[in-house]
């Protein structure tokens, strides 16, 4: 059985940390994006893009601890 807690906690993990990398390969490309349309809001928009990262990189963190809640 503790086998598939092990199992569990690797695809929790994975998972979460491809989301967050798509997550954060789109937030920076709406980004870029936005800036290019209006170069003066660059420093809000990157404000913005970078509150949107800490929020992102957040799950595979909740993903780690909960992949080592299972695997133990």
């Amino acid at each position: 059985m503790e086998i598939y807690g092990m199992l569990a906690a690797g695809i929790v993990f994975g998972l979460g940390a491809l989301g967050a990398g798509i997550g954060n390969g789109l937030i920076f490309s709406k980004t870029v994006e936005g800036i290019s349309r209006q170069p003066e809001l660059r420093g809000t928009l990157t404000a913005t893009a970078f509150i949107g990262v800490g929020l992102v990189e957040a799950m595979p963190i909740i993903a780690l601890v909960l992949a080592f809640m299972w695997s133990a």
